[in-house]
């Protein structure tokens, strides 16, 4: 096997299973286990990988509602509130955006109540000018990755 598109391979076989072993990876992608070292070791060096973790079905542990926060901010304070947000272990995404809202938080919670204490507890900040809060009635497709191409990496 030749080294072209590689790091694509691995990549691909990684969201396919992230717990696999070097050998396996080697096996599955007909190259040495040193090479399948040494391109991992480089794709998180690049930033590409920054992490293995498990895949998690919140609502399987009793964080069943999920909520979209949009938030308008002043624009100078943007990094001020993501940071504060980002302090909240339930705000499980962050976005700085385009459009009528500066910011969109995706955040899980387990009822309403612990949805509406948290969110006035973000409201009484007075860098947010304007919310808009919407729940998620059925999520259908969440914490989706995709396979690259073979030419992506």
């Amino acid at each position: 096997m030749t080294y072209e598109n590689l790091d694509s391979k691995l990549i691909n076989e990684l969201l396919e299973d992230g717990r696999a072993s070097f050998r396996t990876l080697s096996e599955r992608v007909g190259v040495s286990v040193a090479t399948i070292s040494r391109h991992l070791f480089g794709l998180e060096e690049r930033g590409v990988i920054t992490g293995y973790a498990p895949t998690i079905k919140y609502e399987k542990l009793g964080y069943g509602l999920t909520a979209i926060i949009q938030l308008k901010v002043e624009g100078a304070q943007i990094p001020d509130i993501t940071t504060k947000l980002s302090k909240y272990e339930q705000m499980i995404s962050i976005y700085e955006v385009t459009g009528d809202y500066d910011l969109i938080v995706i955040a899980k919670f387990k009822d309403t109540a612990g949805m509406n204490k948290q969110i006035k507890a973000i409201l009484i900040d007075p860098i947010i000018k304007a919310s808009n809060t919407s729940v998620v009635l059925n999520a259908v497709e969440e914490n989706r990755q995709f396979s690259l191409s073979e030419t992506a990496v």
